[in-house]
């Protein structure tokens, strides 16, 4: 197989006789419709080298139905069919609600349930919910414009509940898992789209937040372990999706967040000390930077090349580096680091729930008719 940068060695000499036409191509920034079509693809057919997903394979559809939105494109999907399937994917009560523990959303039908998006449950020894999946299941149907009227909100916050251990964190399976601030970012994403924070210990998920604080002013996944620019992330925004940073974190703290996050930044962003620029950290750091409002104080001109650096003019999509090949997961976090840059391609992005602005706009409208409903029948 060809190497990719042969093949982009090719035309640029051929237009290097043809004059002013090289300038042209290097004027080529952002390649909308190539993104496009990445996700599109995304949603169709995957590389073997993705098979190991299967089983969280409603990431990657988040992934790329968030960036079809973020380019403003979900036209150009069957919203209806994507709905219906991603409703098939939630773990329901039985008849006798033996398994409300075990509810909310699973990552695929890998382990071959029959297709079904309504009606009761089925038991089944190895059918649960995962919190990652329930988070990126309810985002995906509030982007599709869902009113998420068939979500058994009962049940995923009583499948949520049962996850959150002693210390405050969570499980992302009933059975077991790792546990860290990944997941109590998911779980305060849930309680948040839901609009009830019964599914989890607020106070406890806290005290989790505070001792993963490390000693350079980043935050960790836990309690003694290296600060992390998706820690740090997951932390922040969760105290802002809580409503409690200010009141957890004091100025000095989040200052202090402040000035390691901003230090993150060489052209693109890095997760961690000593480790090379990626470009999802242009979200991941920058994000929090924007909630903590001090994102203004980057470099904007060096972050958006580095992005574009890493942009895939074939295919489209964007890689972690340069040079290297194009995921899902990066994809959309390369859009959303755009996003924030304002680049005017590109939706607005809300950068504590990973939405649009349309997206959360929307969640904002259903729960203000949930809320509205409860009033009129008290």
């Amino acid at each position: 197989m060809l190497d990719r940068n042969i093949i982009l060695v090719i035309p640029v000499a051929k237009m290097s006789e043809e004059g002013n036409q090289i300038e042209e191509f290097e004027q080529i920034d952002f390649l909308k419709d190539r993104h496009v079509r990445f996700f599109q693809r995304s949603l169709q057919v995957l590389p073997e080298r993705y098979s190991s997903l299967e089983t969280t394979r409603l990431t990657i559809v988040f992934f790329a139905l968030s960036g079809l939105d973020v380019l403003d494109a979900l036209h150009v999907i069957d919203k209806d069919n994507m709905i219906e399937w991603i409703y098939s994917l939630q773990v329901l009560p039985t008849e006798d609600e033996s398994n409300m523990q075990r509810c909310g959303f699973r990552g695929s039908s890998h382990i071959g349930l029959p297709y079904s998006s309504k009606g009761p449950g089925m038991a089944h020894p190895y059918d649960s919910g995962h919190i990652a999946m329930t988070y990126t299941g309810l985002a995906s149907l509030l982007l599709l414009g869902d009113d998420l009227s068939r979500v058994n909100k009962r049940a995923c916050l009583t499948g949520l509940k049962a996850l959150q251990l002693e210390d405050g964190s969570f499980y992302a399976v009933p059975e077991g898992s790792e546990n860290d601030m990944r997941f109590i970012y998911c779980a305060a994403c849930i309680c948040y789209m839901l609009d009830d924070w019964s599914g989890m210990d607020i106070h406890k998920a806290i005290e989790y937040i505070r001792r993963s604080m490390s000693y350079d002013n980043g935050i960790g996944q836990g309690a003694g372990l290296e600060s992390h620019g998706g820690s740090t992330f997951c932390a922040v925004a969760s105290l802002r999706l809580m409503g409690r940073l200010e009141e957890t974190l004091s100025e000095r703290e989040l200052d202090r967040i402040r000035r390691w996050c901003i230090m993150r930044q060489q052209t693109g962003f890095h997760g961690r000390p000593n480790k090379p620029v990626d470009t999802c950290y242009s979200f991941w750091v920058g994000a929090t930077l924007e909630l903590l409002d001090v994102f203004q104080y980057t470099n904007y001109e060096k972050n958006r090349n580095y992005i574009l650096s890493t942009q895939d003019r074939l295919v489209g999509g964007f890689a972690k580096w340069p040079d290297s090949h194009p995921d899902p997961l990066h994809a959309y976090f390369g859009l959303c680091g755009l996003s924030l840059l304002g680049e005017p391609e590109l939706m607005k992005v809300h950068p504590a729930l990973n939405v649009t602005q349309r997206a959360f706009q929307h969640l904002q409208q259903l729960q203000q008719a949930w809320r509205d409903n409860v009033s009129s029948c008290t």
